[in-house]
């Protein structure tokens, strides 16, 4: 059940940066990719624990309960009152519920705490919980605060880090510009210093590397070229250079990090270039409907409550429902 138009009602009745759920009007959904995900999200229901995680090896990560969020909601599902609301609600109380109300951390890794955040980023507005938009503003003031006690200007696992990565980082960034579009303050500044490093881990033909712009690599460009995409930096020429060799990567699969590269490899070429998502998105479409098994799951090193998230997601942009997705 998608999220009907009367369900906008509620944002009048939430903060003043509430969001609501973007609705996609234009072309069909392609059948393959709506059996695809119907089966994920039903495994996903299906095997959510009454704590609201899952149980598998990193099923009770906050960040990865954030996944299993954010694909139900990119599915246009109604947060309150659809068919996978309560899964929707025991994930976003699970995550709150994670954080320490200390300093706002959500998780043991920064990995984690990026993508608990941008799961509260993306459900503030759409959902009638008044303990989202604290916890969000909380989450965000310890990226923020991370970020300046980082020599770097950057991130990497842990809050107190002081060396950063372009992968942990991203996913700060990402977060962070979620946050903002859902009207939680965020100082330019931050934005700056992040995009700054992220820069530095880009080479010459603008593919991205770990913590340098040496030793690029396909999944490390995807995530560099969002955030370059978030700021719109399309008319720049590393924005263009990267783009070009993501374009020559349509082929190429993570060996280690499955689904983490296509996660992100079809959100950066969504916004950097239309006709190659188009090209990645049927390759993709059909890498998926391989790899789903008989139960609607998809198999993985990494659990399968993460597989099977990073891989609906990784087809989400057919629905565009989410407000990160926007252009």
């Amino acid at each position: 059940m998608r999220f009907l138009p009367s369900a906008l009602l509620f944002t009048l009745a939430l903060p003043l940066f509430g969001q609501s759920v973007p609705r996609r009007e234009e072309d069909p959904i392609p059948a393959k990719v709506e059996n695809i995900y119907t089966r994920g999200l039903r495994y996903l229901s299906q095997s959510q624990n009454t704590e609201g995680a899952w149980d598998d090896s990193q099923g009770k990560e906050p960040g990865v309960v954030g996944l299993c969020i954010m694909a139900f909601l990119a599915h246009g599902e109604d947060p309150n009152h659809g068919p996978y609301a309560e899964n929707i609600q025991k994930g976003i109380s699970f995550i709150l519920e994670q954080q320490s109300k200390t300093n706002g951390y959500i998780g043991t890794s920064m990995y984690s705490h990026g993508f608990a955040t941008l799961a509260l980023a993306e459900s503030y507005g759409m959902f009638r919980d008044n303990r989202i938009a604290p916890a969000l503003k909380q989450a965000v003031d310890l990226i923020l605060s991370s970020q300046k006690r980082n020599s770097r200007g950057a991130w990497r696992y842990s809050p107190e880090s002081t060396d950063a990565d372009s992968t942990v980082s991203g996913c700060q960034i990402v977060a962070l510009y979620a946050a903002r579009n859902a009207g939680i303050p965020v100082p330019e500044e931050a934005f700056t210093k992040g995009l700054k490093y992220m820069a530095k881990c880009r080479g010459g033909d603008g593919g991205y590397g770990y913590t340098s712009g040496m030793g690029d690599k396909p999944t490390l460009t995807a995530i560099g070229l969002l955030t370059q995409a978030l700021a719109k930096q399309h008319d720049t020429r590393s924005f263009k250079a990267s783009t070009k060799y993501l374009s020559k990567k349509l082929n190429y699969r993570e060996k280690y990090y499955p689904y983490y590269f296509e996660y992100y490899m079809s959100q950066a070429l969504f916004h950097a270039d239309e006709k190659s998502w188009n090209d990645w998105n049927a390759k993709n479409i059909a890498y998926m409907s391989v790899l789903q098994g008989p139960d609607g799951s998809f198999p993985g090193n990494k659990g399968k409550a993460f597989s099977t998230s990073g891989a609906l997601l990784s087809l989400a942009l057919n629905y565009r429902f989410l407000p990160i997705y926007e252009k």
